[in-house]
């Protein structure tokens, strides 16, 4: 091997290297699931409605997110996030046609701090499960139809039609809950 042959091995090597040295340890996931706890519990009690699902949801994306050895370190937040919702796929197995919505009251789920969310996730849980899942992951988490349709194992089509029914029914629940809010302030306002 020639002393230029030798080099540019060693740069391989080196490049080698520094990739390995990219890539999310154990170390940086449990940190990502320690920083960032109640966002991602918050991800799977909205995906499962259910607070012991929602547990086993978190538990279960980040004993998967400490298996992944070949994840860029600037990717775990995204990947334990993709990690919570895989899970809670897996857990509920949304189906278009199927009617799995409760009768019972929804979890009490923290509103967002952010208060610019147009909908209550008290809305959202109360949504059948494959709307609030194609709702969740399309508008709240901002995947692509194609990245839900694959991740759902459903057509386009059906992610399309679910996020049309989850935004119909969310605007119904708003608008009645606006008008009932209308209504209770003209009954409180004392009489002149």
């Amino acid at each position: 091997m020639s002393p230029r042959q030798g080099n540019a091995v060693s740069k391989t090597a080196d490049a080698d290297l520094r990739c390995v040295a990219d890539y999310a340890t154990v170390e940086d996931f449990r940190r990502v699931f320690t920083d960032s706890m109640d966002e991602l519990y918050h991800l799977s009690l909205v995906l499962t409605a259910d607070h012991q699902k929602a547990e086993q949801c978190f538990v279960s994306a980040l004993e998967d997110s400490v298996k992944e050895v070949h994840v860029f370190k600037e990717w775990a937040h995204a990947w334990a996030k993709r990690t919570v919702i895989q899970n809670a796929i897996r857990q509920l197995k949304p189906h278009p046609l199927a009617t799995s919505f409760s009768l019972a009251l929804p979890p009490k789920v923290p509103q967002p701090s952010d208060q610019d969310r147009h909908f209550g996730i008290d809305a959202v849980v109360a949504l059948r499960d494959f709307e609030r899942f194609v709702f969740v992951m399309s508008v709240l988490e901002h995947y692509s139809e194609h990245e839900c349709s694959l991740l759902l194992g459903f057509a386009p089509r059906e992610i399309r039609d679910a996020r049309t029914r989850a935004t119909l029914q969310l605007m119904s629940t708003r608008r009645a809950t606006l008008h009932s809010e209308i209504n209770l302030e003209t009954v409180q306002e004392p009489a002149r």
